[in-house]
């Protein structure tokens, strides 16, 4: 279809089948992180983009910016619709436009972006009722990205058609940017920091807030509350590089097991609710393990010499020095249990066996990263330059791994082998960002965007609730940074090659300061095989409360 059958195909419908005509477009193509289909998918929103008409008009207004050093030539779209008022004030519609696979459609993946073909499967899936009750109901559209979050993407779109024909009311300007890269690493709004610093410098542009639709779900079962979320729950992933002692199997209890080490510490991080933040009206979640495992390469008779373990670990109000002193007493305690077991087994050994004892010691020792460097340079170790060189050998390595391997390479010019786990953190790194109640420019937004709530509930009978954290990672995350300069540094001093391997513009975000809310799509069961997005919902009503909420700030902000 040509650029301007696209728009033929809109002018004429109404806004809620705009939203779904755009989304089911969206739906059929596949555009999974990490592959072309990122690319393929942004060429196509440009391309609706501009066979409207006043993008044709004004083609200057639509354009990509490629993301520096990507494979794949992945690219932000942005588009430009500009107030007929002289004004600076502008309000920013983002969405990213990758999903993830589609493997765990088994075998109906050839389903798994064509909407249609959904409907009619689960229609007739009577293993899950609740599912196959959404789908005979008609109000649910179905296919990977329906949820997370093409949908969302139609929103915004159809919204700038709906401005574009009624420019004179548009107080201010409104900037749509769609971003690859969400589901891993972020890559594309980053990259956006640097085209927004450079809008607001020479085009004079002035931004006031960003608007988010990602999805949002049911809390609970039976819930239809439709959340608001001033903010962004931050992301670490704090890595534990556990080295043990090996021996043969047949001298197991002489080894330091670097599994043994691991699986206690994760006993104790892993979903501790003690762990997660206490906000009272907050989701808030604990740390979960994302990955566990020894350093052997293939089977032998010798324990394992090392073992990598790396969480999840949200953070709401929380520094990254607070999750480092937390984490690194549990890794003391787990080592001390560790330990006095060891012990307690071998004298359990040595009474069974009736052996002499041998001098053996099960000490484990536990350092941040940036203790670690410390202790290296002390005795003339040139970290810094062992650390580029690693990075500058494996450029294409996966960036956890890799964070991993710069650590061992340290390990390697240390001349006391002891056994040791070493924290540190590695990518993604996502800040943290809410409202905050002490900043009567946030405050003014958090009034406005109530005072729309409370009316739009009352003329939709919706039910609506703003909370500080939407409670899933979002891109949300890189256009305010709340952290001082000495929280950032906890991070840095303890992330292997942070200029290289996950170079995150903090100034720039925080010169920015561009407060981000998410006024998400409705839907369930994202990043599974029955995701659905609710129509009546997202379709027809989230416009308008995205539209009102823009108004209602740039009015506000005059």
């Amino acid at each position: 279809m040509g650029s301007e059958g696209m728009y033929q195909q809109l002018q004429h419908l109404s806004q809620p089948e705009q939203v779904e005509w755009i989304a089911t477009q969206l739906v059929q193509i596949p555009s999974i992180n990490g592959t072309e289909g990122e690319v393929k998918i942004a060429e196509w929103i440009k391309e609706l983009l501009l066979s409207i008409p006043y993008f044709q008009e004004h083609p200057e207004q639509v354009w990509e910016q490629p993301l520096r050093g990507d494979a794949l030539g992945r690219k932000n779209i942005f588009a430009l619709v500009r107030s007929k008022q002289a004004t600076r004030k502008t309000v920013i519609f983002h969405s990213h436009l990758d999903t993830v696979g589609v493997d765990d459609f088994g075998a109906i993946k050839e389903k798994a972006y064509s909407p249609d073909d959904l409907l009619r499967f689960f229609q007739t899936y009577d293993s899950d009722p609740q599912v196959q009750a959404d789908a005979l109901s008609g109000e649910w559209m179905f296919g990977r990205g329906s949820s997370d979050m093409k949908s969302g993407i139609a929103v915004h779109i159809a919204n700038l058609l709906y401005f574009l024909d009624h420019l004179d009311e548009l107080p201010g300007n409104i900037l749509l940017m769609v971003n690859p890269v969400e589901e891993n690493q972020h890559t594309g709004v980053i990259e956006a920091v640097y085209e927004i610093e450079r809008l607001q410098k020479e085009e004079g542009l002035e931004f006031i807030i960003a608007i988010n639709n990602d999805f949002i779900s049911p809390l609970y079962d039976g819930d239809v509350t439709r959340y608001i979320y001033t903010g962004a729950v931050g992301k670490l992933l704090p890595c534990f590089l556990i080295t043990g002692r090996e021996a043969h199997v047949g001298q197991s209890l002489t080894s330091i097991d670097p599994l043994l080490i691991s699986a206690e510490i994760n006993r104790r991080v892993n979903n501790n609710m003690e762990l997660a933040e206490d906000i009272e009206g907050e989701l808030v979640l604990p740390p979960s393990s994302l990955l566990q495992r020894d350093g052997k390469d293939s089977y032998n008779v010798q324990t394992a010499g090392k073992a990598y373990l790396y969480f999840n670990y949200f953070i709401y109000k929380a520094s990254p020095q607070d999750v480092l002193n937390r984490l690194k007493k549990i890794a003391i305690d787990a080592c001390a249990h560790v330990e006095a077991y060891m012990q307690s087994e071998y004298a359990k050994f040595l009474r069974r066996t009736k052996l002499p004892a041998s001098d053996l010691s099960w000490k484990i020792e536990v350092r941040t990263l940036h203790e670690y460097v410390q202790e290296l340079e002390q005795i003339g170790v040139d970290t810094k330059s062992i650390s580029a060189a690693i990075a500058k050998e494996n450029p294409d390595m996966e960036p956890r791994m890799l964070a991993f391997k710069i650590v061992e390479a340290l390990q390697e010019r240390d001349p006391e082998k002891k056994a040791r786990v070493i924290i540190f953190f590695a990518p993604p790194y996502c800040p943290h960002n809410y409202l905050l109640e002490d900043n009567a420019r946030d405050q003014g937004l958090l009034a406005a965007i109530e005072k729309t709530l409370q009316k739009l509930g009352e003329e939709t009978q919706e039910t609506f609730a703003v909370k500080k954290f939407f409670p899933y990672l979002s891109d949300s995350s890189y256009l305010s940074v709340h952290d001082t300069d000495e929280e950032i540094a906890a991070l840095v001093n303890n992330f292997p090659e942070w200029e290289t391997i996950y170079p995150v513009p903090i100034k720039k975000i925080r010169e920015l300061n561009i407060p981000s809310i998410n006024v998400g799509i409705y839907g369930k069961d994202a990043h599974k095989w029955t995701e659905r997005v609710y129509k009546p919902y997202t379709f027809h009503v989230l416009p308008k409360v995205t539209r009102e909420i823009a108004m209602a700030i740039l009015k506000n902000e005059r």
